[in-house]
């Protein structure tokens, strides 16, 4: 299992945005991403210099990726 790397939000996002996500809005230090494709999920990723450990597993369950498949997207 690999671990998980150390990301900044801007980093998260781009990434996000290779496995079918955009950006839908910002408000503050959140962006909000959503799913181009139906079903229309979204998912919030803060705008931090490094996001903490429990917040990028949660997010990386919301989306459905793994450690290996985001390792792949950065």
């Amino acid at each position: 299992m690999t671990r998980l790397p150390v990301v900044s939000g801007r980093a998260l996002v781009q990434a996000l945005g290779k496995a079918g996500y955009e950006v839908d809005r910002q408000k503050g230090s959140h962006i909000v991403l959503r799913q181009r494709q139906a079903p229309h999920r979204r998912v919030t990723v803060p705008d931090h210099k490094e996001i903490a450990k429990g917040t990028l597993r949660a997010i990386l369950r919301q989306v459905g990726l793994t450690t290996e498949e985001l390792v792949e997207l950065l």
